[in-house]
């Protein structure tokens, strides 16, 4: 039987069924056509031998729990019949799915082993016909992510930092060379065919892959299981590997690094590192966004006369700002430029906020000179607006 018949008849017709039909109902209809159009029932008759032919090829299918699966998820795929031109396409429209599969007849045996053209493509939905001699290779395996952890200190977080990091994941087993196979010699998984994915229909046309239950994904099996994989040809593995951290990190952030994680199978790309920071505080500076902070006391002189001020920066020279007179406790000034690293290598600012601070301990010089002041604004009464809005409310 061609690809192209396995594809286009409609078995179920041919007994007689409904596609939801039980294997109970398919048995029954099968005997009671098989009585009807048998040979020797129908000597001579060259239609119903052809007929009693039809007949069995539907219940070789239908019969059959994995082929009628195999036959229905086929059906789903192309149609319930093949390709066909869509409506309004006008004339006649002839394709042939044994040109598509490269189309030459297989054997009874084999009527979903497709041979060449897209066969290759389609042959892992219908698993049959090939085995570990049949030309199928394994496919690379892409190894698995990695999440790890760091601390940073603040500094780093800002600047940057190189730190070393202790991963541990899984890798090719050294015992089996990564095999799965004690003596290095696994064979092709038979339900895959080494693929590592089998195929199911999900209605509407469609087909899902998911990773084969019997090799777990890989497309080999073991053997003789190597004694410390336990066949599955991966082992736990440390190595230590020095990681760059980009300047500008925050709290709590989460990196990719593509390619560092797990290393891949068989010339699969290894799998991605994702690191999250942790970011130590500092005595002296926060941080808001790329923007660095710092508070700074200033004197009741300085905040109500107005001076220049140093403020000190992260890693730099202090920088010097002026407080314009009658300066605000709580104000802030930017210093720009003095911030965190951003993401296009230039920086944010420095937020520096004025805290007036109040002395515990006066000079009697000291005590003097604002006994002097407070007679000398005793007709200021800071508090006198706050009065008047209470009345008002």
């Amino acid at each position: 039987m061609s690809t192209k018949d396995f594809v286009e008849k409609d078995y179920y017709k041919v007994l007689g069924v409904p596609k939801d039909a039980t294997e109970a109902e398919i048995k029954k209809a099968y005997r009671k056509l098989a009585r009807e159009f048998h040979p020797d029932a129908n000597k001579g008759d060259a239609s119903a031998e052809e007929r009693f032919k039809e007949i069995s090829e539907a219940n070789d299918i239908l019969g059959d729990a994995k082929k009628r699966k195999e036959y229905d998820e086929a059906r789903a795929l192309f149609g319930n019949g093949g390709f066909r031109p869509g409506p309004g396409g006008g004339g006649s429209f002839n394709f042939d799915l044994g040109d598509l599969f490269g189309g030459q007849p297989q054997g009874a045996g084999q009527a979903g082993g497709f041979g060449g053209g897209l066969g290759d493509v389609f042959g892992g939905l219908f698993n049959r016909g090939a085995g570990p001699g049949a030309g199928t290779r394994t496919q690379p395996r892409r190894g698995q992510d990695i999440e790890s952890e760091v601390t940073l200190s603040f500094t780093e977080a800002v600047d940057g930092a190189t730190v070393p990091l202790r991963m541990s994941s899984q890798a090719p087993c050294k015992a089996c060379s990564g095999t799965g196979d004690k003596n290095g010699t696994p064979r092709v998984c038979p339900t895959c065919v080494g693929t590592g994915q089998v195929s199911r229909g999900s209605g509407g046309g469609f087909s899902l892959t998911d990773p084969c239950a019997d090799c777990k994904g890989r497309g080999l099996i073991a053997e003789t299981p190597c004694e410390v994989c336990k066949g599955s040809g991966r082992a736990r593995s440390s190595r230590t590997m020095q990681v760059r951290i980009p300047a500008g990190v925050s709290d709590g952030q989460r990196i990719r690094l593509r390619g560092k994680g797990a290393p891949g199978e068989r010339g699969g790309p290894g799998g991605d590192l994702y690191v999250v920071v942790h970011v130590g505080s500092h005595p002296v500076f926060g941080r808001k966004d790329d923007n660095l902070t710092v508070t700074v006391p200033v004197t009741f002189a300085e905040a109500a006369l107005g001076a220049e001020i140093k403020v000190p920066t992260l890693n730099g020279p202090s920088v010097t700002l002026k407080l314009p007179p009658g300066t605000p406790n709580g104000r802030t000034m930017r210093a720009r430029g003095k911030g965190a690293v951003r993401k296009d290598g230039t920086r944010g600012d420095l937020l520096v906020t004025v805290e007036v601070a109040v002395p515990t301990e006066l000079s009697d010089k000291a005590r003097e000179a604002l006994e002097m002041y407070r007679e000398a604004t005793e007709s200021q009464d800071p508090r006198s607006a706050l009065f008047e809005s209470a009345k008002g409310a």
